[in-house]
């Protein structure tokens, strides 16, 4: 033993002899070794030195051994510091009593040294394995008050667990409101998680089962909310295998479990379970009336697709920003919270009395926030949102209808044209409905062979002859009959169908183009016009495209045609550059579509190859109209397309004075009901063997399907909406 290893021993011995021989004896077997002759002077030296073990002499005069045992261990614990008593052989009733006021052993007179060695290295064993076993005890102390954790320890056998402070107070409550039953912690689990974690319990509990317990789940809180927890444990077990105990630790992951990790907001989760709670209060009369508002902004796919993920992130970051500081700078109360749902989708509870008002006050309010520009990549993008709002109302059953109709009503919006708030209605349920099985309808149609292509006559207005189609698309339902785009192009697009039949739409329209071709030669031969969507514009493929469709059908490029609408190029100006680039490698016509009704821009006008202008039908209608503003904004048209060296067409043209004031200003070709409504692919090929045959559309007026003219267009013409 190495003097850094030697244990200080203290012997108390009032005779000289006794207490010099056993000291040296002792510091022979390594032991550094003070001594004191009375009761007094051993606790002063006590007090002042660190000592591992006293052998205390049971017989002194004035102050006892067994007195001074009482006055140590008032202070000293028996792990603390061990003593030995050193008694006669026939002391057997003051052994008796020494070890029963602390005395941790005892030697007998005359001392059998080897003996009195191997019982004072036990009892310094001990004090050592007991003062470990105490550090260890504070570190673990320690580190669970500083991770923040709570602790359980499940005593199997005898059915009791001991929940921390910390484990009580992470569900708001104090240390003598929880009782050591299991049903303390499962009785508070969230109905939907409860079933999962008695399984799981159940499975490591087994005999032969899992060592290791993890599992998460949601507990209630003395507030009534509740909290994510992930619990572990280790399961000890005896030697057959059964569970004896359970020992492990809580911790509260709300943060990550109940927020959305990219904006900070509450998750779809935590907002379910506060509109849940807030309804309850509700019914029970707890709480005013509240409201939802169900938000979806309108063109974040546009953003994402076009600018790259990073920029998608930063714009809902900038919306979560706007939404939660318009919410604080309303006043509204703390339980008045936004809530990322997922995706583009975010929503707001607005927990007042006469929600109504107050719902709808907040939802103009946050249009008009998110319809601000936002800068990204360097530019500034035009996003907005559609909101849904419902009011919490005696109709209805749980939160969970009430999520579902503002989810509705936030679709109604977007159907209305974007960029507003609407209150649901009950019939709003009803047209959610069909709109879900004309959805699923629609994935079974393009297979079901149910698409049709309609064509509307391009006419030359200065000599009524045919030059063309527009290939529009139709739905021929088995159930709902002939359906117009309108009722279904917005589902296409949601639903990703949109590229493929976009592509439909270029190959059907070309090899019917060309059958018209081969039939009819016509000089010039016949156009075709076909439109392409945002999404097939967004594809770098698109010209690859094309061109396997003109090569498949033998039509020739140069009678091809390419729709785009204004508000596409606006949207996505570079892609677009390079895809319309790649297209008039090809050889086709470009045309931009809708012109004027966005916001139009000399620049893409000069930068990008197009050969056509398409006046929108809007200005056409109006052109008649006593200020005459239309009018003027078609011969601006007009007269820009003309020094940019492009052809000009109108659509919409419905009587005889518009066709006349077009052609007035110069515009030689239109499109509308006063030529011909669109038409099926038989009653199109009608119309070019008209003119093929006669050099002319048969008549001057509206075409009825049976190839004879009318007067003119009906007094209430349906529009045909790409």
């Amino acid at each position: 033993m190495t003097v850094a290893e030697r244990h200080k021993l203290l012997v108390v011995d009032d005779e000289l002899f006794n207490r010099d021989l056993l000291a040296r004896r002792l510091e022979r077997a390594g032991y550094a070794v003070e001594t004191a002759a009375g009761a007094a002077e051993a606790m002063r030296m006590i007090e002042a030195g660190a000592y591992e073990l006293v052998l205390l002499d049971n017989m002194m005069p004035e102050v006892s051994g067994l007195d001074m045992l009482r006055l140590l261990r008032a202070t000293r614990a028996a792990s603390e510091l061990p003593v030995i008593m050193v008694t006669a052989l026939n002391e057997s009733e003051r052994v008796v009593e020494a070890l029963g006021l602390g005395a941790n052993d005892y030697v007998t007179k005359p001392i059998d040294f080897p003996v009195a060695l191997a019982r004072i290295k036990t009892q310094l064993d001990r004090r050592q394995a007991d003062h470990k076993l105490r550090q260890s005890e504070e570190r673990y102390s320690l580190a669970a008050r500083g991770s923040n954790d709570g602790l359980w320890d499940w005593d199997v056998r005898a059915g009791s667990v001991f929940y921390s402070p910390r484990w009580k107070e992470m569900l708001g409550c104090a240390d003598l409101e929880v009782s050591d039953s299991p049903d303390e912690w499962l009785s508070r689990l969230h109905p939907e998680d409860r079933q999962g974690l008695l399984e799981q319990l159940a499975s490591h509990r087994s005999p032969g089962g899992p060592g290791d317990f993890v599992h998460e789940h949601r507990m209630m809180h003395r507030d009534g909310s509740y909290r994510w927890m992930l619990s572990r444990a280790v399961v000890q077990r005896n030697p057959d295998g059964t569970a004896i105990r359970m020992t492990g630790s809580v911790t509260d992951i709300t943060r990550t479990k109940a927020f959305d990790v990219l904006t900070g907001l509450p998750n779809r989760a935590l907002f379910q379970e506060t509109v849940a709670r807030q309804f309850r209060q509700w019914q029970q009369g707890e709480s005013p009336g509240f409201a939802v508002l169900f938000i979806g902004l309108d063109r974040f796919k546009v953003v994402n697709e076009s600018l790259g993920h990073l920029a998608g992130d930063r714009l809902l970051v900038e919306v979560g920003r706007r939404l939660r500081a318009s919410v604080r700078a309303r006043g509204l109360r703390n339980d008045d919270f936004v809530a990322r749902l997922g995706g583009d989708e975010f929503a707001v509870l607005v927990a007042h009395g006469a929600p109504g008002s107050m719902a709808a006050q907040v939802a103009a309010r946050l249009v008009e926030i998110l319809r601000e520009p936002v800068r990204l990549e360097g530019r500034e993008v035009l996003t907005g949102a559609s909101i849904g709002i419902v009011e919490s109302s005696p109709g209805y059953a749980g939160s969970a209808e009430m999520l579902r109709d503002a989810d509705t009503a936030m679709s109604r919006a977007k159907a209305l044209g974007k960029g507003r708030a609407v209150l649901f209605e009950p019939a709003m349920r009803q047209m959610a409905v069909e709109r879900m099985q004309l959805e699923s309808d629609l994935k079974r149609a393009v297979e079901r062979g149910e698409f049709r292509l309609f064509y509307q006559p391009k006419v030359d207005m200065t000599t009524l002859r045919l030059v063309g189609f527009e290939a529009l698309i139709r739905w021929e339902h088995p159930e709902l009959g002939l359906l117009a785009p309108d009722r279904f192009i917005t589902l296409a697009e949601e639903t990703g169908m949109i590229v493929a039949l976009g592509e439909w739409v270029l190959r059907e329209a070309c090899a019917k183009t060309k059958e018209w071709q081969d039939l009819y030669p016509l000089q010039p031969p016949l156009e075709i016009s076909v439109n392409l969507s945002v999404h097939q514009l967004r594809q770098l493929d698109l010209p690859g495209q094309v061109g396997r469709a003109i090569n498949d059908s033998g039509i020739a490029a140069s009678t091809l045609q390419l729709e785009i609408t204004e508000s596409v190029l606006i949207q996505d100006f570079d892609d677009a550059g390079q895809v319309c680039g790649g297209l008039k490698k090809l050889g086709v016509g470009l045309k931009i579509d809708d012109f004027g009704t966005g916001y139009s821009s000399l620049n893409y006008l000069t930068r990008l190859p197009f050969d056509w202008l398409k006046i929108d039908r809007s200005f056409v209608n109006e052109m008649c109209a006593a200020d005459g503003q239309a009018t003027e904004v078609v011969r601006t048209i007009v007269e820009l397309a003309k020094n940019l060296g492009m052809q000009v067409v109108a659509e919409g043209v419905e009587t005889a004075e518009q066709m006349e004031r077009l052609k007035a200003m110069g515009c030689s070709f239109g499109q509308g009901f006063y030529f011909s409504r669109p038409v099926p692919a038989e009653e199109a090929g009608v119309l070019v063997h008209q003119q093929a045959e006669a050099g002319r559309i048969s008549g001057l007026r509206w075409l009825v399907p049976n190839g004879t003219a009318d007067s003119a267009p009906p007094t209430d013409p349906v529009r045909s909406p790409r």
